[in-house]
């Protein structure tokens, strides 16, 4: 009688980084892996100043999807940090996401990123995002254009906001990654500490309701996290660089700085699952973007 044997599905597990040019959807294609919101997302550029590695688990494999800074035209020693820490993802994983925004055409930003994705050894998958606001023949396209950039191994079409072809992405790139054992453990979504989700959740919260120059000036640090039974109790600096960003951050008798508190407060909540006390003071950090060693204390830096 001849022997029975099963064969085991391969587990594959890696890591793949997510680039482009900024707000081409790589933070809220992220979180739509993941399924909960571990990256801040705003229509401001530059929203992403870390890298962020977030876990996503199936059946077969486990994903290491790192959220990067848009890549862009800097203007400050933080742009050109922003631009090297995205880079420097390039360098040690295993699959390479270019993403390419469906409602704008391709320019000489998208080149210029694409260029960086051909030198590298990974994988290279292009993701077509923002589908569900694009009409199809924008997406049809765009995607004839930005497969002329470089040569892909495959390519994709979502829509984060809609859940449209998010698992389908994760699929796909598992099907690039190597065979191998988990990295992390299952019940892990990211590897940001507590006081750097804290930080990011209130930096978010300022992009959204200002303009101009003044969230490019926004750096937040967390002075006090402290657990307590059924509180977590909060202190935070939001910094910016000139008074009067200062005065647009507080607010007419405090209402701006309110509105931060409440919005940012009601995220965390969320995320820690236990009542937030949150207590935000602004200061003024005169030009602190231009200097290398503000930039490191506020953890932007490339770590190079």
């Amino acid at each position: 009688m001849p022997e029975i044997t099963s064969e085991k599905t391969p587990f594959h597990s890696g890591f793949v980084a997510l680039v482009g040019r900024p707000n081409a959807g790589k933070s809220t294609l992220l979180n739509a892996c993941v399924g909960e919101k571990v990256a801040i997302t705003s229509p401001v550029a530059q929203t992403t100043r870390r890298r962020l590695r977030a876990v996503v688990n199936t059946p077969t494999s486990q994903l290491v999807i790192v959220d990067t800074p848009g890549l862009h035209k800097p203007k400050d020693a933080l742009g050109s940090e922003l631009n090297r820490s995205a880079l420097k993802e390039l360098e040690d994983v295993d699959v390479v996401a270019m993403l390419v925004d469906a409602t704008k055409p391709v320019g000489r930003g998208d080149e210029w990123v694409a260029n960086h994705v051909a030198a590298s050894h990974a994988k290279k998958i292009l993701v077509i995002t923002k589908a569900d606001i694009a009409k199809p023949e924008q997406v049809t396209a765009q995607l004839d254009a930005a497969r002329e950039l470089a040569e892909f191994d495959d390519f994709i079409v979502v829509s984060a906001p809609e859940n449209f072809n998010v698992e389908a992405f994760e699929q796909l790139v598992s099907r690039y990654l190597p065979e191998g054992p988990r990295w992390f453990p299952e019940d892990m979504t990211s590897d940001e500490t507590d006081e750097m989700l804290v930080s990011e959740f209130i930096r978010e919260k300022v992009l959204l309701h200002t303009r101009e120059e003044v969230p490019h000036a926004v750096g937040v640090m967390v002075d006090e996290l402290e657990f307590e039974k059924k509180l977590v109790r909060i202190r935070a600096t939001i910094y910016v660089e000139r008074e009067s960003q200062k005065g647009i951050i507080v607010g007419k008798k405090g209402s701006m700085i309110k509105r931060i508190g409440i919005e940012a407060r009601r995220d965390l909540e969320h995320l820690f699952m236990e009542k937030i006390y949150l207590e935000l003071n602004v200061q003024v950090k005169r030009d602190w973007r231009r200097d290398q060693e503000e930039i490191r204390r506020f953890g932007y830096d490339s770590g190079e």
